[in-house]
């Protein structure tokens, strides 16, 4: 039996981890805290910091996978790079995941090596080096540190508005302390969508664009297709292909751009790994993206017909507003929206802003599902004790 080392357990982990177990492969689910969504639906879990480099290769050592699953950015990626020379296999690739986590990385990569359009962009690891490069940059403009998830750190320097400020709370907001913060010109964007694009046996097929709504740079909605122009979706296209095919190896990458109102299509960041703006795949699609990325992982063929999408489809987020033990109310309120399904995550406790569920709905128009996906979200009433 084909052994996977899930890397990360959250509510993408679930995902994938429910689907490879329909695949009939045995699962370990690790995380730093226990209980996560993943371990509830594994029949092993680990609990470690995961970046600690020692603690990960005992692990490793420990339970001698088939293949190792980054779900999350937070880890000993240096390590994962080691392993991999030792004959550890790690997906997509070792140097994807160290690249991705790191904005610097995948920056660099995009812009400096591959040539794609990105918005303008310093990093600075001292406030005299940030304050130059808000200065080059100049405001508006966004700051961010280069290790973050959810949009932890983000803010906006804002004409007039303390970018001190945001240099403080990046470096607060960040995974990995003392490395630098990235600032980039404000991109004037019509809209930002996700093309979550799959590097298998087969090739490259990239799945119909994903638009969202971010708040402080976490995911809050998404649906699918979002409209864009033939001209704006093959150069998002171009832009994906080229990107993942860089990073190599097999699986399920998350590429956002931005796209101005003259069909301008900017490179922004790429995660490799399923994307938390593609759950609405789980309705929208004929295969959802954590099955894409299981099928691709194992060497499996990707189909032109799994990423098709009959009917538009949104998502929607329930996020928790007290700190404590959840438990949900309104599912009977929420359910009776038409079409609509809730998927509770399963995490152990809430706290402001947490990420507890999201609801799924269709609808003859992206405008009625995304109603009816705001609605169920809406039903679900969280409480903590």
């Amino acid at each position: 039996m084909t052994r996977i080392l899930l890397l990360g357990s959250g509510e993408l982990g679930r995902e994938v981890a429910l689907e490879a177990a329909r695949l009939g492969v045995d699962v370990v689910a690790a995380d730093r805290y226990d209980d996560a969504p993943a371990m509830r639906v594994s029949p092993h879990r680990r609990v470690l910091d995961m970046t600690d480099p020692v603690a990960l290769r005992a692990l490793v050592e420990e339970v001698r996978p088939d293949l190792v699953v980054p779900e999350v950015e937070a880890l000993a990626t240096d390590e994962l790079l080691a392993l991999e020379a030792d004959g550890v296999r790690v997906v997509p690739t070792a140097r994807a995941t160290r690249l991705t986590m790191d904005r610097e990385g995948i920056r660099r990569l995009a812009a400096e090596e591959l040539g794609l359009p990105t918005s303008p962009y310093r990093f600075a690891s001292s406030v005299e080096e940030f304050t130059k490069a808000v200065a080059d940059i100049g405001v508006p403009c966004v700051v961010k540190p280069v290790m973050s998830s959810s949009g932890k750190g983000q803010s906006t320097v804002q004409p007039g508005g303390d970018p001190l400020a945001a240099w403080t709370y990046a470096r607060e907001g960040a995974r990995v302390k003392d490395r630098p913060v990235i600032v980039e010109g404000f991109v004037d964007f019509a809209y930002e969508v996700t093309l979550l694009t799959v590097r298998h046996v087969g090739g490259v097929t990239v799945c119909p664009p994903v638009g969202h709504v971010q708040v402080d740079g976490d995911y809050r909605e998404s649906w699918q297709p979002h409209p864009m122009s033939e001209q704006a979706l093959a150069r998002g296209t171009e832009i994906a292909t080229a990107v993942v095919e860089s990073l190599g190896g097999h699986g399920l990458f998350g590429v956002e751009l931005f796209v101005t109102a003259t069909d301008e299509v900017l490179f922004s960041e790429v995660s490799p790994r399923p994307h938390d703006t593609g759950m609405v795949t789980m309705v929208s699609q004929a295969t959802s993206e954590f099955a894409l990325h299981v099928r691709a992982v194992l060497g499996l063929p990707v189909r032109a017909d799994d990423v098709a999408v009959d009917r538009p489809s949104a998502s929607a987020v329930v996020l928790g507003t007290e700190t404590g033990t959840p438990s949900y109310d309104g599912l009977a309120e929420a359910l009776a929206v038409p079409t609509a399904q809730v998927r509770v995550f399963g995490k152990p406790t809430s706290h402001p802003g947490r990420r507890l569920a999201v609801a799924l709905a269709q609808g003859d128009t992206l405008d009625e599902a995304r109603e009816r996906a705001r609605t169920a979200a809406a039903a679900v009433r969280v409480t903590v004790s």
